[in-house]
């Protein structure tokens, strides 16, 4: 075995070999410092990376046990307040859906915290919708000492337009413009929004103009706001600024218009966005369009439209086809809304609803109900909507059958927890004279608003139990719910049908003077109907002469008809005067006016009528209703008149009759019992 090296004759080197050797080392190497001994290796654990690791893992698996033990080190570690683990504390509660939980963490760091974590929390706020709890948030991160940061400023601010709090709202736009937060693009648009959404116009166009860099949606939340407020001059002139506006610019304007009823703006805006300086159209543009169409009736421009559509391969689009069966309902061409419903592959509810709607709006009722039939036969379950549009017209026609139908399908399939169906029930059974039906689903409502009053106030009216109209106008009133100009129309006429004088009077003074509603021509209507009921004839007459409207021509025939059957032929005379100025198209009328001249004698004035009658062509109309009996429907003749659009006093029988149609009045009989 050979021996190790001997290391003695390192030690006896002599003096010169060591100067050679030293000249051969760099001059930068005999500068350096001394070498130094590496220090050891950090150790690798670290308690913070090591929890925060593990708080991912329990997210990503939704762990609630584990996480929350994790959550119990941290704390008992100190490191509950960590950068690295608070954010995925935070988080961790957040996916598991415990807000509070997530809250209490980050509450639990105190000033310690970050912006973070608290952006996390406010984020998660405002997806739920839960604005206040997102103002609640800030504040509460505002007061433990924790600077809010340029991702903090957005969700909150729409938080308060939401809420339209506009002086929490400025509050944070002061502290913005003290952190300089406000020169980033979203804090900005997020100022703006507020202010649009609360209404505040100047204080929008105002950080708006401060704006030093505007994108698209700085414009569009402008141009919207404007057009949301009607101002449509500002809207349509900011518009014209926008550096190269996109359609979606433009369809905030359409959109706003039409909300407002501006439709032929609409259709204007359209046309702008088709030629060749537009941007062009898109869905939306068409939905917007194809709406307007069909609120005005232009049939021919919804024509067009719907040719823009298969042009641009719209029309295979569910919400597309369905405002075109909605425009050719309304025009009045049902066979070609149904033609388009029929060419459909996948029927939605929507669809199916469309059409129901357009049967609806043309008063085919027995169309409809085949439709829904027809619907429930599909496999289609119908939803709150289809049961709204056919209880709606139910209770218009009257067809307590079908009313029945509908009610038995509310009850089998537990719809009738929605207040809107509760409502619609309450009507339709009022409507139809079932008033014991109506007062059981009446006192079986939780929660009973103004519409469910004033069905039942109108119903009990109809029925002269003006009495009982008047105690539930009371106990409205005691509930605290604010009658609107409808059940003023509602409680005035249940005093017209019952003779009540003086409780009607009282009441209309009161409309203005304690419940604020300005008197309409409607209830101006109801106090005529009322005076001529109870042959005060004078009183009617100062009624029509002093009220700030022009009188109707139902409320005139009611006067003349009220002075035929008392024999008062000089307000009478007065009143026909008046009526036949107005040159109306109903026989009625002058059938009305006629009958009062025989009375009278006064056969001069009779041909008058007659010759006009035979100048405007005027025939006779038999008026007829449709009376719904337990076993059959049956037609009555009327060859009496009946005032259409007000309580008619004829005969010691009072019907209501449907004010949209002045050619033949309609007369819609109670069902007995």
């Amino acid at each position: 075995m050979r021996p190790p090296p001997s290391t003695a004759g390192a030690v006896s080197l002599s003096k010169q070999q060591l100067l050679r050797i030293r000249r051969c080392i760099p001059p930068v190497w005999r500068n350096a410092a001394p070498a130094q001994e590496p220090p050891p290796p950090a150790s690798s654990f670290s308690p913070a990376s090591s929890l925060s690791s593990i708080l991912y893992s329990c997210t990503a698996h939704r762990a609630l046990r584990p996480g929350e033990q994790v959550h119990a080190r941290a704390v008992a570690l100190g490191l509950g307040a960590h950068p690295s683990v608070l954010p995925k504390l935070a988080s961790f509660y957040i996916a598991l859906g415990d807000l509070p939980a997530a809250r209490a963490a980050v509450e639990r760091a105190a000033g310690k915290a970050r912006a973070f974590p608290w952006n996390l929390l406010i984020w998660s706020y405002a997806d739920d919708g839960r604005w206040k709890d997102v103002i609640l948030a800030y504040n509460r991160m505002i007061a433990l000492g924790v600077g809010a940061d340029r991702f903090t400023y957005p969700s909150v601010l729409r938080s308060c337009g939401e809420l339209r709090e506009v002086t929490v709202g400025r509050k944070i736009n002061h502290r913005i413009r003290r952190s300089r937060h406000d020169l980033d693009m979203y804090v900005w648009n997020a100022l703006v929004g507020m202010y649009v959404k609360c209404g505040e116009l100047g204080d929008a166009q105002r950080v708006f103009d401060e704006m030093s860099v505007r994108d698209v949606v700085s414009w569009n939340t402008m141009v919207s706001g404007y057009a949301s407020a009607g101002m449509w001059g500002k809207a349509f002139e900011l518009l014209q600024r926008v550096p190269g506006a996109n359609v979606v610019t433009w369809n905030a304007v359409a959109a706003g218009n039409l909300k407002a009823g501006n439709y032929d703006e609409v259709i204007r805006l359209l046309s702008q966005m088709r030629n060749g300086h537009g941007p062009g159209v898109d869905s939306v543009s068409l939905l917007i369009g194809l709406k307007a169409c069909g609120k005005s009736g232009y049939l021919r421009i919804g024509r067009e439209l719907h040719g823009v559509a298969v042009r641009l391969y719209f029309d295979r689009l569910e919400c597309v086809v369905n405002s075109l069966v909605t425009l050719y309902s309304r025009c009045g061409m049902m066979s070609c809304a149904e033609l388009l419903f029929r060419m459909c592959s996948v029927r939605s509810v929507a669809a199916w609803n469309s059409l129901l709607a357009g049967f609806a709006f043309m008063d085919q009722v027995e169309e409809a109900s085949l439709l829904f039939r027809e619907m429930i036969g599909s496999g289609v379950c119908p939803n709150d909507v289809t049961v709204l549009t056919m209880l709606s017209l139910v209770a218009r026609f009257g067809h307590l059958c079908h009313g029945r139908e509908m009610h038995c399908y509310i009850l089998r399939h537990g719809l009738g927890g929605s207040r809107l169906l509760h409502n619609s029930l309450v009507d339709m059974y009022s409507k139809s004279s079932r008033m014991r039906a109506s007062r059981i689903i009446f006192d079986q409502m939780e929660y009973r608003d103004r519409h469910a009053y004033t069905s039942l106030i109108l119903g009990y009216g109809m029925q002269r139990e003006g009495s009982v109209s008047l105690k539930l106008f009371d106990e409205m009133i005691a509930n605290s719910i604010e009658p609107d100009h409808v059940t003023m129309v509602a409680v005035l006429s249940a005093c017209s049908h019952s003779g009540l004088v003086t409780q009607g009077q009282l009441l209309f003074a009161k409309m203005y003077a304690v419940f604020g509603t300005a008197p309409r021509v409607e209830h101006f209507s109801c106090m005529v109907d009322l005076y001529c009921r109870e042959g005060l004839l004078k009183m009617a007459e100062e009624m029509i002469d002093k009220m700030p409207f022009q009188p109707t021509a139902a409320m005139l025939a009611t006067l003349v008809e009220a002075c035929l059957i008392h024999g008062n032929t000089d307000i009478g005379e007065q009143a026909a005067k008046k009526l036949l100025a107005m040159k109306t198209n109903n026989p009625g009328h002058y059938k009305l006016i006629s009958n009062m001249y025989i009375s009278a004698k006064c056969w001069p004035e009779l041909a008058k009528v007659r010759s006009l009658m035979s100048m405007m062509e005027l025939t006779m109309i038999p008026s007829h209703s449709l009376l719904e009996s337990y076993h059959d429907v049956c037609l009555l003749e009327q060859g009496d008149f009946f005032n259409h659009g007000a309580h008619c006093y004829l005969s010691d029988r009072i019907t209501d009759t449907d004010s949209s149609s002045c050619e033949e009045v309609k007369c819609s009989e109670g069902f007995g019992g």
